[in-house]
């Protein structure tokens, strides 16, 4: 029989260590995983309260149970952790595949084929900016090397 009550620290600490923050998960939600991962896509990295303003006019079908994550992943940082919405990034979003439903669809000559009814899990997680780790820019062209000339080589 498993301890429940150390589950939510363990995946507290599986996503966010020791780093101020909070998370969200979605579970089971009945969408296929790689719709809801267009739609992750386009928020990860963004400013939390932009992403959520964003995910309300998004076009997709999935826009709609990412959206709530991410809210909810906001109001769980204000409650627990104290921290302001508008200091809140989403530091990592992801989509797991869940459980798939199979129904049968009734064919020609007495035969049947299956139909294929996925879910997903979605899982947010906002962090603090200050907590944001620096990027380094990526130099344009080529790296200089140096060539040595006929004279510094000695000839």
């Amino acid at each position: 029989m498993s301890n429940t009550e150390n589950e939510p620290s363990r995946r507290r600490t599986a996503l966010l260590g020791d780093r101020p923050g909070s998370f969200a998960i979605a579970r089971h939600v009945r969408m296929s995983a790689t719709k809801c991962r267009r739609v992750v896509d386009l928020v990860r990295g963004m400013d939390a309260t932009d992403a959520v303003t964003m995910l309300k006019f998004q076009p997709q079908a999935a826009a709609e149970p990412v959206g709530k994550v991410v809210a909810s992943a906001i109001a769980n940082a204000e409650q627990t952790e104290g921290l302001r919405a508008n200091d809140l990034y989403i530091s990592q979003a992801f989509v797991d595949e869940g459980v798939t439903m199979r129904r049968i669809r009734p064919r020609a000559k007495g035969s049947a084929s299956r139909i294929l009814k996925r879910a997903a899990h979605i899982t947010v997680v906002v962090e603090p900016k200050d907590a944001r780790p620096e990027h380094k820019k990526a130099k344009k062209g080529r790296p200089a090397t140096t060539v040595k000339t006929k004279t510094e080589k000695g000839a």
